[in-house]
């Protein structure tokens, strides 16, 4: 059953418009370099952890990268994602990705490189070039989440959000997210206002549910996920370090005040 629940996890999270941060902003909304540590949990129980980050390299481009590491009686899965990728005028450009992945079952390799001014896609696994249309700021499996959160902060008001994103097998999928509430949320990473919004994929009966939080920069805080009415992952917050300094919830949990 977990086999199928957590690649879902890496592709879930996030007045209806394309979501282009940058169409009304007119400087970028910097998002510093950070690492976000994740508890995975399923039925109450913890099996696993995840890590998200951001760094910036010497020649300007920015690597977003996405980590899970699951144990769960016999079952194992360890996967490895990153995007590197520019950011201009709020706009994330996907230049490469990668994806692997390795545990119980088989497992799994894909590279993409992406060339924007030539509207293309090179299959570095399958040395398969397509073509892809670029101009409607397309994503790759992972920069998408950056894009969205760069949304968010330039555009806190927005409800609605379309993402479309080339996947691994090469086509495009629009990601939509819709506003949901606002909620506050004890986390282990302690006590935090959010927004929530949700990704419902009807033919699946699956529904995302996924809280940003504004006071951290509309970081990722928490996913929760449901699938033909039956709960089937969560994911919550536990540690958070921005620009290589700790970043404590301004009311941590009670397990963190009691260490």
């Amino acid at each position: 059953m977990l086999k199928k629940l957590y690649p879902l996890f890496l592709t879930a999270l996030c007045p209806s418009v394309w979501a282009f941060a940058g169409d009304s902003a007119t400087n970028d909304i910097a998002v510093k370099p950070f690492t976000a540590s994740y508890s995975i949990i399923h039925k109450d129980d913890p099996v696993g952890t995840a890590s998200r980050q951001l760094s910036y390299q010497s020649d300007g481009s920015a690597r977003y990268s996405y980590s899970t590491d699951i144990e769960w009686l016999i079952f194992s899965d360890k996967r490895k994602e990153s995007s590197l990728l520019q950011i201009r005028d709020n706009k994330v450009i996907p230049q490469h990705y990668k994806y692997d992945r390795e545990g119980t079952g088989r497992n799994k390799h894909y590279e993409w490189q992406y060339d924007v001014a030539g509207n293309s896609a090179f299959d570095v696994k399958e040395q398969q070039t397509i073509k892809v249309d670029f101009s409607q700021n397309l994503q790759d499996p992972l920069s998408y989440h950056l894009q969205n959160r760069l949304n968010l902060l330039a555009h806190p008001e927005q409800q609605h959000f379309v993402y479309p994103v080339i996947k691994s097998s090469g086509k495009i999928k629009n990601y939509v997210y819709q506003y949901d509430g606002e909620e506050e949320i004890l986390l282990p990473y302690g006590l935090v206002k959010t927004v929530k919004f949700k990704r419902e994929v009807v033919d699946k009966k699956r529904i995302t549910y996924a809280w940003f939080a504004p006071e951290l920069d509309y970081l990722l805080v928490k996913l929760f996920q449901v699938k033909a009415g039956v709960k089937q992952f969560e994911a919550q917050l536990t540690d958070l370090t921005v620009d290589g300094k700790t970043v404590a919830a301004s009311l941590p949990s009670t397990e963190k005040q009691a260490n």
